[in-house]
């Protein structure tokens, strides 16, 4: 019941808060060990979460471990999402009354448990387009907010934080994240979510 009113029992990763304003947050995040799968949303019928299933079936969320210990791998909040370029399409895409267009991408990432210190200790995905990898040491300008993650609240939030921390001469050197950290089944007033934006 209390995941439905936003409560965190799940791991969660540790920073440090190295500055403090109205408007945002900069942390300083140690390394992880992340699983992650890069996806075109049309090869889940245009669902941009797609890829949930895939980390969740390798971590074991959704039944057996698609790992090849078998291990369940204890679920971790936040789920964080990266969207990525425009890549061109090797073969048309038909959707029902569209026809084959550029896509963009999507990451998405579970941070794994901080018992696994290095992506060769992690149990090896069974299915391939899951990747393990290491995150090195890294700082974010952070805005949290509630509610639901829709893609206008999500663009009026980083348009929001790019320009101050601009403003407050910090340099942006990539693209946001989306870290969210309820179920799906979470009331939106009760949600938790991140826009984290890297900087130097």
């Amino acid at each position: 019941m209390g995941m439905v009113f936003g409560k965190i029992s799940v791991e969660s990763p540790k920073f440090e808060v190295i500055q403090s304003s109205a408007d945002y947050e900069i942390r300083k995040y140690p390394p992880t060990v992340i699983a992650e799968v890069t996806y075109d949303p049309s090869q889940f019928r245009g669902n941009k979460d797609g890829g949930f299933t895939l980390l969740a079936n390798y971590i074991g969320a959704l039944g057996n471990p698609q790992n090849t210990k078998p291990e369940k791998i204890e679920m971790t909040a936040p789920v964080v999402t990266k969207y990525g370029e425009k890549i061109a399409m090797t073969a048309p895409v038909v959707t029902k009354g569209g026809e084959g267009k550029e896509g963009k991408t999507v990451t998405m990432q579970f941070l794994l448990p901080s018992k696994y210190r290095k992506a060769e200790e992690a149990p090896r995905p069974v299915d391939e387009r899951v990747v393990i990898r290491e995150e090195v040491e890294r700082k974010y300008g952070v805005v949290k907010f509630g509610g639901v993650a829709t893609e206008e609240v999500v663009a009026a939030k980083v348009e929001s934080l790019k320009k101050s921390l601009e403003r407050d001469g910090f340099k942006v050197i990539g693209d946001f994240l989306l870290a969210r950290y309820n179920p799906p089944w979470t009331l939106p007033p009760f949600r938790t979510n991140e826009i984290m934006i890297p900087i130097e």
